[in-house]
């Protein structure tokens, strides 16, 4: 984004006539957006799910593997970033480092609620029926603890399009980039605008993954909120 793109506009609020003629740049904004949130949320998901279920397995793992992670989600944003850019740079490594590091905890703790949940009579009848392990894992427990699953990868995702503004300061950001310059050039539309359009895309993303959920998990719906 060019520096002082802004500098040409100074009007309070809104300058509906500026925002006409930069629809492009709020839709890429938004694009990356979503990608970098996507990005995120389906990294934490290929993390968190082994080590999960290692964790569920193995019970002596789940407070490392909670406490690990608990401490990189208590860490400000900002500060892991500045802690990353010394070995990953500027870019998009570091900001999807950090952005996956903040939700596993999310997804390893949702997704261990969901499995021991699982009522241990119908374990039983699962072994009862001759499954092994593994296959009463997939085919038993982990469909038993999908409402949890979809639970954590909505505050996971919720969380993320929040935090994906903060990237703005190491180069990225999406909607945040808007955001970051009107704030700096005390130019209020990008700033606005940007912030409506990030509030909305949760909001969006939110009641979707609901709907997914209740097409996926039919059982859950009496629960779903």
């Amino acid at each position: 984004m060019a520096s002082g793109c802004f500098l040409d506009y100074v009007d309070p609020w809104v300058n509906w006539t500026w925002l006409s003629t930069h629809v492009p740049l709020f839709w890429d904004a938004l694009q990356q957006h979503i990608a970098l949130t996507a990005f995120a949320v389906i990294g934490g998901l290929v993390l968190s799910l082994p080590l999960g279920v290692a964790a569920h397995q193995w019970p002596s793992l789940r407070n490392p593997v909670l406490a690990v992670f608990g401490v990189i989600y208590t860490i400000p944003s900002l500060a892991l970033f500045a802690l990353l850019v010394p070995y990953t740079g500027l870019g998009v490594v570091t900001a999807e480092a950090g952005l996956i590091g903040y939700t596993v905890l999310i997804l390893v703790r949702n997704l261990l609620v969901g499995l021991e949940s699982v009522p241990q009579d119908v374990i039983d009848a699962a072994d009862g029926m001759g499954y092994r392990p593994f296959a009463r894992l997939v085919r038993v427990e982990l469909p038993l603890a999908l409402p949890a699953i979809f639970a954590g990868v909505r505050i996971a995702t919720v969380t993320t399009i929040g935090l994906v503004t903060i990237t703005a300061l190491i180069g990225l950001g999406g909607l945040g980039q808007l955001i970051y310059k009107g704030l700096i050039e005390n130019f209020h539309t990008p700033l606005v605008v940007a912030t409506v359009l990030s509030i909305a895309l949760a909001l969006v993303v939110d009641l979707a993954l609901i709907g997914v959920e209740r097409l996926a998990v039919p059982w859950s719906r009496g629960t779903a909120g």
